[in-house]
């Protein structure tokens, strides 16, 4: 249903404020999978984080089709795997997106700030961070 309303222009103003479509390619099996996920802008770009194995289908420097307020485009990709740059930027995006925070086991203190230790752990687990500047 989710990725039925994101597909609506007008309707993913309002129900995908922090959602986006990915469109990943299997590496291996060449199939095709559509991701809803949480984003949060950052210095310009789309940040999106996940622990889950989908993420490892994104390279550096290969351009991914996003579904981004009801328009499909092309996104180029960074991904951030070093401790440093992930525990960094998924605190962004659970600072922004607290349903991000609570999903990810990520709590968040009486400011909306995550804690280090969680950040720690969710690197640990093998989540990734996705640099996507919009074409």
């Amino acid at each position: 249903m989710v990725r039925a309303l994101l597909r609506i222009p007008l309707l993913s103003r309002v129900v995908g404020r922090n959602l986006l479509t990915l469109y990943v390619v299997g590496r291996k099996s060449g199939k095709r999978f559509t991701v809803p996920v949480t984003y949060t802008r950052h210095e310009g770009d789309l940040l999106v984080g996940s622990p889950f194995a989908w993420g490892r289908n994104l390279r550096t420097g290969e351009p991914v089709e996003v579904r981004h307020l009801g328009r499909r485009r092309l996104a180029d990709v960074r991904v951030l795997t070093e401790e440093a740059a992930v525990v960094e930027e998924y605190g962004v995006i659970a600072r922004d997106v607290p349903s991000f925070a609570g999903f990810n086991n990520i709590r968040l203190d009486e400011n909306g700030d995550p804690d280090p230790g969680d950040l720690q752990l969710a690197w640990a687990a093998g989540a990734r961070v996705f640099r996507l500047t919009l074409r």
